[in-house]
């Protein structure tokens, strides 16, 4: 049995604390897709932790971590990474595995990332320029590396010789400024690093559980509305954000698929460029990026801020089939005299109920449904008919917009902070 939990905004919704609080009833917590440009946060004991590339199950004994096929890995960040944990008391070697068929970044692959963004000008999407839209490049134009090639004869070979494909670009777009021979000696320093940690055919392993009657939890990284082909393009990531992604970034047949959760916020943010159509740009966004402390957990930059836009969350819920929801960050709405609710775009002076092609369009308005707030502190709430009834009709307004059950809200950052309904 596999469950699929995903973001259904432009990411940051809360992935990781839900994917780590939920872990203790799964067996296996597995990344599908994505790379080291997620940044998953989870908060217990007092402290924080922000992961990458790990999935979000590491910090519990007893729980198999993958990173499955479709995510694209960086070994120096992911070495880096597992430092990091390993210092927090994880034990990453008996409990990681990592499938042969996952994509490398190459150090010239965030060296492109950052020359193509830097050609872009004004017209640059907001890459976190981690190497992962030039790596999944290379997969798809049938030219990368893989896990699975670290134990080539001719690994070393083939890593020059991309290297060198991808320079020729480098110096073409005018990027200079970097060490070559320091970023080599790190990525093959890496690469030995990683050596220990055990590496599987991920499809095979992860259909014998399956058999076996093992639960899996697979884990999205950004967004719904980031999907490739199905988010806001140009302005997207590499991969497939949408569940069925979980399919084809793990190896697995739809027919395993049991239930999707969809997370979201209870507002609306967006890092970098592109469409935002309930976005604020005054004093009540400010208020909710300091409040609700939006900025990257990966990057440190500041995330646009809005209101809640059910037309967008509609449209990824039927893209991926979700079951049930999970609303985030309810406590950052507290203090506001009102809140607002996107149901409906307004383009060319006629009105939509659906995302449309033209998203990117100027001149796209919100169309929107007003709710009053509430002043009560709902962070130490841990039970659904204790808070706020502003609140309970906020919800009881978005499951019925949206047509699926509520099951989660989410008070806080810690794991304590969780109301299941």
């Amino acid at each position: 049995m596999v469950d699929v939990l995903l973001g259904l905004q432009w990411g940051d919704e809360g992935k990781g604390k839900i994917a780590d609080y939920l872990t203790p009833g799964y067996d296996i917590v597995s990344r599908f897709q994505g790379g080291p440009n997620a940044g998953h946060s989870l908060e217990f004991n007092g402290e924080k932790h922000v992961l990458n590339t790990l999935p979000s199950g590491i910090f519990h004994p007893g729980i198999t971590n993958l990173i499955g096929n479709g995510v694209v890995i960086d070994p120096v960040k992911l070495v880096a990474e597992i430092g990091r944990v390993e210092a927090a008391g994880a034990d990453v070697l008996s409990s990681l595995l990592i499938s042969r068929k996952a994509h490398l970044i190459l150090p010239t692959h965030r060296l492109l990332d950052e020359a193509h963004e830097n050609a872009k000008g004004q017209s640059r999407i907001g890459s976190t320029l981690r190497g992962i839209g030039p790596a999944y490049r290379d997969k798809t134009g049938r030219n990368g590396l893989r896990i699975g090639d670290m134990d080539a004869p001719d690994f070393e070979k083939r890593y020059k010789e991309i290297c060198e494909g991808h320079l020729q670009l480098i110096e073409f777009l005018g990027l200079g400024g970097f060490d070559l021979d320091a970023l080599h000696a790190e990525f093959f320093a890496s690469i030995e690093k990683l050596r220990p940690y055990r590496r599987v055919n991920s499809e095979y392993w992860l259909n014998d559980q399956i058999v076996a009657g093992k639960k899996i939890l697979a884990e999205g990284a950004q967004g719904s509305m980031l999907d490739v082909d199905f988010g806001t393009y140009p302005y997207v990531t590499s991969s497939n954000t949408i569940s069925g992604g979980a399919c084809i970034g793990l190896g697995i047949a739809p027919r395993h698929i049991s239930k999707v959760s969809g997370i979201f916020k209870a507002y609306c943010t967006r890092v970098g460029s592109g469409p935002f159509p309930t976005e604020l740009r005054d004093a009540t966004g400010e208020a909710l990026r300091e409040k609700g402390r939006e900025f990257g957990a990966t990057t440190g930059r500041p995330r646009r801020c809005g209101w809640i836009d059910l037309v967008a969350l509609k449209y990824a819920i039927m893209l991926s089939g979700v079951t049930e929801l999970i609303m985030m960050k309810s406590d950052v709405l507290s203090g506001m005299e009102s809140i607002h609710a996107g149901t409906g775009y307004r383009l060319n002076g006629n009105e939509s109920s659906e995302v449309p092609f033209g998203i990117c369009e100027e001149g796209l308005e919100p169309v929107y449904k007003t709710f009053r707030g509430w002043d009560e502190d709902i962070t130490r709430v841990t039970d659904f008919t204790a808070l706020p009834s502003a609140l309970q009709q906020y919800i009881a307004f978005v499951e019925s917009e949206l047509g699926l059950p509520l099951k989660v809200i989410s008070v806080g950052p810690s794991r304590e902070q969780t109301i299941i309904r």
